[in-house]
């Protein structure tokens, strides 16, 4: 393995998986149902970007400037086209942790993000990251770290010690990656099926070890085969972060907050005997079993007063992507299936409905005068989790990045004709994005250059898959007919025009 690797596995590509919470634009929600002050975000770093698709979409769809490093110079190349591509001007680098934190031409920043990266990094990077999140990170800023997670994986570590330990081993280096994870994972089945006393003692093992084998081949690489790999306890990275002087500020999912869906009463009940903010976490880390963590940070928190809080709530504005009738209204959380009250949601949904954008300020004049304002801010705040509304950018933001986003959007849809990788497409309306099947992607792209019809859609998909050998997947099945695959994608793009084409265009993916 090159020496620049310091043991992360870096002789197969990572995956091109795309991570909301790296968005600064969906700091809001979480930050206002915690009752915090939302900073104004014009710098952002994100550390070990992979193969570069969640910075890249978040520089070309909103206003902020982006920088990042990934050591892996393939990938920052690769990120680097992304960014050409775009136009955006995105700072791609593809220096190690070390060398790029110690640059002194970097700006400060309102917002630094790692996405897993803190489990799979030495404790000498570790300490590089604190201590640039020390230096760099504004008073104010946020950190978005996401880790996996103690005692959760207390019962997977087994699984990774013996895969690793088998292809330290046993793996030639003229294998493949892929070959030598599938042989790893072989031999520890056999291991695990004489194991009886471990097996007894942690009996989900087995069927961890059966559901690990499905995953990408590349993604298991990266999170079980390096040579550092470290899930650790809330206190052990509230201790590490410390010294950069952030606390916790709530987690990067609203609903993972959300007590009525994430407790029973007895847990709630449990948790008020709690008075640290900090102790509580880890106590709730144990009432879940967490195995990963998305957590945001910020230095220098501040409650927000409520005279703010409904000032800036007011202000504003989401659009309702989804139909009325597909709408769920019941949460399936960690604590079972809360059901909502529908007779508050539905006279949210009933003015979100035109799917035309709608400020929360106008929404509250036209609800009546006893909807209370805490309803009103609370269905909003889970209406957006569960993905049926979207928040909007300022109108100028939106105009200013709708070119970049629709050139690096042609360039995923253009990709999408020969792989099936590259699936996020940036939304200028909302400076995040959305992610697609493959088909989507193709009638898309089919639809940008004129073509209308679903017979064009499917001839267009058909005429792909045959240039690159391929057919299509059912029930597991390859069917084997022409008939029957343009039977299939027929069946694909109807579904489009019903419900893909519509959300693209609301979104602004496309006109």
């Amino acid at each position: 393995m090159a020496n620049w690797s310091e043991g992360y596995i870096s002789d197969i590509d990572y995956t091109y998986g795309y991570y909301p919470e790296l968005s600064p634009n969906n700091v809001k929600i979480p930050f206002l149902m915690s009752g915090l002050e939302v900073p104004k975000f014009n710098t952002a770093c994100e550390l070990g970007f992979g193969q570069g698709v969640s910075i890249n979409t978040h520089s070309a769809a909103s206003d902020v400037q982006w920088y990042g490093t990934d050591f892996n110079p393939s990938q920052a190349s690769f990120a680097k086209e992304l960014s050409d591509t775009s136009g955006s001007n995105t700072h791609i680098y593809d220096q190690s942790f070390s060398d790029f934190c110690n640059r002194d031409d970097l700006p400060d920043f309102d917002f630094i993000g790692l996405h897993g990266i803190w489990s799979w990094v030495s404790n000498e990077n570790r300490g590089i990251i604190a201590d640039f999140i020390r230096r760099k990170l504004k008073v104010g800023g946020v950190l978005y770290i996401s880790y996996n997670t103690l005692p959760g994986w207390a019962a997977a570590s087994p699984i990774r010690h013996m895969l690793t330990e088998h292809d330290h081993m046993h793996g030639s280096r003229g294998k493949s990656i892929s070959r030598r994870v599938e042989d790893s994972i072989k031999f520890t089945q056999e291991l695990l099926e004489l194991s009886q006393p471990l097996v007894q003692q942690v009996p989900s093992i087995p069927q961890r070890l059966e559901n690990i084998s499905k995953q990408n081949p590349n993604y298991l690489a990266h999170e079980y085969f390096n040579r550092d790999w470290q899930p650790m306890y809330f206190s052990e990275m509230a201790d590490w972060l410390s010294p950069t002087k952030t606390s916790f500020a709530c987690s990067a999912s609203f609903l993972e907050d959300y007590s009525p869906c994430s407790y029973t009463d007895k847990q709630s009940e449990f948790l008020k005997r709690v008075d640290d903010p900090m102790f509580e976490q880890s106590i709730k880390d144990y009432m879940h079993n967490k195995q990963f963590r998305r957590d945001y940070w910020v230095k220098g928190a501040r409650k927000i007063s409520s005279a703010k809080l409904e000032m800036t709530w007011y202000q504003l504005r989401f659009m309702l992507i989804t139909n009325e009738q597909d709408i769920q209204y019941e949460l399936n959380g960690a604590a079972g299936n809360v059901s909502l009250n529908q007779d508050i949601y539905k006279q949210i949904v009933g003015l979100l409905n035109d799917h035309k954008i709608h400020q929360v300020a106008d929404l509250q004049k036209k609800l009546p005068d006893d909807f209370k304002q805490s309803w009103l801010f609370e269905s909003l705040a889970i209406l957006h989790s569960q993905g049926a509304i979207v928040l909007v950018q300022d109108d100028d933001v939106v105009k200013k990045v709708q070119e970049q986003c629709k050139k690096l959007n042609a360039y995923i849809m253009q990709q999408s004709l020969v792989s099936p990788e590259l699936t996020a497409l940036a939304s200028p309306l909302t400076g995040t994005a959305l992610t697609f099947g493959r088909f989507p992607l193709i009638f898309l792209h089919a639809y940008i250059q004129g073509k209308n019809k679903q017979a064009d859609w499917v001839d267009y998909a058909w005429q792909a898959l045959k240039k690159n050998n391929q057919l299509l997947l059912k029930d597991g099945n390859t069917l084997q007919e022409e008939k029957d695959n343009i039977d299939e994608l027929y069946k694909m793009a109807d579904n489009f025009e019903k419900y893909t084409l519509p959300l693209v265009k609301r979104l602004k993916i496309v006109e």
